[in-house]
């Protein structure tokens, strides 16, 4: 029951920070190894919460005119496949070049949106099509994040901003529809494979929905003044446990 407490308590904190610049999984992770969880049964029970934090975080985004869901079937359908693939492919091939370039890049991403003045809460310049940015950002981003995972709304951020010339609460808000796919292609896997803890999941998935709430409605209110300074932490943060993992 103690257990059970303190992972619900971890899993809000977890949701608050995910539903605002990403990187839960880097709070939620450790805490399901720390509980005795296999390596297996923490990345699958680890889906199965986030999908509650990314859910409640891109309804609440929805309501508040934040994302286009129409806008992104494509994006949504590639991101999709892309993370079902990853999640495959992982399962054969080494992961260990990923693990040493990902945090470089993610470096550089914290660095351009703690510099770049084009971060704002305004939309900018579009640089690519949506159909061209589902099939890289999104394609990329979901097999990212079904093949490795750390980082994953930092790419499909980038995207939105740099790419699609989103204002930061517009493409927080997108980022996290689409973070909710990945989650959701993963987690049909994950429980084909019998590898969920279940109860361990679903008390941790109602602190995710406590904790997304609350964040994505001061996401809201705050934009970029919120959005920025979390993004940027949780980029930096990422960053620094894979490189000393």
């Amino acid at each position: 029951m103690e257990l059970l407490l303190a992972l619900f308590v971890i899993a809000i904190i977890a949701g608050w920070v995910d539903s605002i610049g990403g990187g839960g999984g880097l709070i939620c992770i450790p805490a399901l190894l720390w509980a005795g969880f296999t390596p297996l049964e923490t990345l699958a029970t680890n889906k199965l919460q986030a999908s509650f934090g990314s859910s409640t975080a891109a309804i609440n985004y929805t309501r508040h005119g934040l994302v286009d869901v129409k806008g992104q079937k494509l994006a949504i359908a590639l991101t999709f496949l892309g993370s079902v693939c990853g999640t495959l492919l992982v399962q054969q091939l080494d992961a260990s070049l990923l693990e040493k370039a990902i945090p470089v890049l993610l470096i550089a991403f914290a660095l351009y949106f703690l510099f770049s003045p084009k971060i704002s809460d305004a939309d900018k310049h579009q640089v690519i099509s949506p159909p061209v940015f589902a099939l890289t950002v999104g394609f990329g981003a979901g097999f990212y994040d079904g093949f490795f995972g750390p980082g994953t709304g930092t790419f499909f951020m980038m995207g939105y901003v740099a790419l699609l010339g989103y204002g930061v609460p517009k493409a927080t808000g997108n980022t996290k529809l689409l973070n909710f796919t990945s989650n959701i292609a993963s987690l049909l896997f994950f429980a084909l494979s019998g590898h969920i803890v279940w109860l361990a999941g679903l008390v941790m998935g109602i602190g995710q929905v406590i904790g997304s709430y609350i964040g994505s409605h001061m996401a809201v209110k705050h934009g970029t003044r919120l959005i920025r300074p979390v993004l940027v932490t949780v980029s930096l943060l990422v960053s620094l446990k894979l490189l000393l993992d």
